[in-house]
């Protein structure tokens, strides 16, 4: 709906500057209807300067034995708001021209500044959902890879690690700001609900491009990050509305809590009888995509209902994947869903990478200097609070506990959420902002080779033992 308001909003001006026109004057790209085709052309060279950031910085990933998720991290910063500024995002005060694909194509089509902005905007808004749509799909995907039986068998010790995943650095972030930088405690609790999250996207696709998506530690992992994903989200709930009111909705996050438990375990419950649905469904197709479109609609579905009700859209997308992953078609759903997957899911990366402004690392920016130190503080807390959780894993032999809580660590784009909501609400000031940035950028880009190293060495102690 707001961008059909900010349509309308647009056409409304331009109408308003052709009647102030010459009839000679050009009148190229002054009526909203003539711009889709420019939007079009800024999402077409878009994409294809986020496909070739991606393939080019995976395949120099692979080559230097780094998980590939860690180059298309790399290639959207080269090619993002920090380097080239191909691909910016109309936020923290980027406009138009700070965008060489805008600049190119207005030059190419004469238009307007007012024209140029709007159609900057509707651009970026298109990337945005792709990328959101990636991610969803990239959730779907691992929930398909996973086991819904092992996920089962560690589900308390998934449930333990997030527990201790969101509390620890949560209640260190917190008080150590307090304390130690004398923070409020509005903005404190802010910042110390920032540390909570983990990247389930990050993690899990470095898991499966390391063959451990299905070993112990993966599903452990991949079990912890839904439910912290969960527990984040209630913590948000909480801290934005203490931001807001100075006190907490209780009704609120209680309504959070019981509508996430009753949708995760309602539809692992319902599997069976979607999966009978599912099946039938597909024999009495006939047709191109009798499989794959019944699954996307399910996971669409799933993803609604997930975002419908105030969670994430790639919980209920990952849901969808875990109760289709015990149809008899999960083999041939999972070739036909890693072509879609190859299309879509870079398109999160990169452009992830892309709003990563490293300009927050220069200590020159007076500005910059408060929020460096505090950065430090909040790295070392958002590493260690997660990090510890491997060690609280019980009843599970030989397991790789470092590998847990590294897999743990990344935060990613929830970590931005809060900060940029803490920023929108008031709560929290630019020192502070830029902390929690920098805390994100670098807990995402350092977790990838980590969690490889930590599982690398596992093998090689294992070879020794054998």
């Amino acid at each position: 709906m707001s961008s059909i308001n900010a349509i309308a909003s647009q056409i409304s001006k331009q109408i308003d500057q052709i009647s102030g026109l010459n009839i000679t004057q050009p009148l190229i790209a002054t009526v909203a209807s003539d711009n889709a085709p420019i939007i079009l052309s800024g999402v077409l060279l878009t994409l294809i300067v986020i496909y070739l950031a991606s393939k080019v910085g995976s395949e120099i990933a692979k080559r230097l034995d780094l998980p590939p998720v860690l180059g298309e991290l790399v290639g959207g910063v080269l090619i993002g708001v920090s380097a080239l500024k191909l691909v910016v995002f109309p936020e923290g005060g980027i406009e138009a021209s700070d965008s060489l694909i805008m600049s190119a194509l207005q030059m190419l089509n004469q238009l307007t500044p007012d024209s140029v902005n709007s159609i900057f905007e509707q651009q970026s808004e298109v990337i945005s959902v792709l990328a959101e749509i990636g991610v969803i799909v990239l959730l779907f995907e691992i929930g398909l890879e996973s086991d819904i039986r092992q996920l089962k068998e560690v589900g308390i010790q998934a449930f333990v690690v997030a527990f201790i995943g969101v509390t620890a650095p949560f209640a260190a972030g917190t008080i150590g700001l307090m304390y130690f930088f004398h923070v409020a405690a509005i903005p404190a609790i802010f910042a110390g609900a920032a540390l909570t999250a983990t990247s389930i996207g990050i993690t899990s696709k470095v898991l499966a491009e390391i063959g451990q998506l299905k070993s112990k530690e993966g599903q452990i992992i991949v079990g912890a990050a839904v439910i912290d994903d969960v527990l984040g989200i209630i913590v948000l709930a909480v801290v934005a509305s203490l931001a807001k009111t100075g006190e907490v909705d209780i009704t609120n996050v209680f309504v959070l809590l019981i509508s996430a438990i009753a949708f995760l375990f309602g539809a692992i419950l319902l599997g069976g009888f979607f999966n009978n649905t599912f099946e039938s469904i597909v024999s009495k197709l006939k047709t191109r995509g009798n499989i794959v479109i019944p699954a996307f609609i399910f996971a669409y579905v799933m993803a609604f209902i997930g975002n419908a009700i105030h969670l994430e859209a790639i919980l209920g997308a990952f849901a969808a994947g875990l109760v289709l992953d015990e149809t008899d078609a999960r083999k041939e759903l999972d070739e036909l869903i890693k072509p879609v997957a190859d299309l879509l899911v870079p398109i999160f990366f990169v452009t992830v990478g892309a709003r990563a402004d490293l300009t927050v690392l220069n200590p020159m920016i007076p500005e910059n200097r408060s929020g460096l130190l505090i950065a430090t503080f909040l790295l070392l807390v958002a590493i260690a609070g997660k990090v510890i959780t491997g060690w609280v894993v019980f009843g599970v032999p030989d397991v790789n506990r470092l590998a847990i809580g590294i897999g743990m660590v990344p935060r990613g784009e929830v970590g931005l959420v809060f900060a940029g909501i803490g920023t929108a609400s008031g709560a929290i000031d630019k020192p502070l902002e830029v902390a929690i940035i920098i805390m994100v950028i670098l807990t995402t880009f350092l977790a990838p080779p980590f969690l490889r190293i930590a599982f690398g060495k596992t093998k090689e102690i294992e070879t020794i033992q054998n």
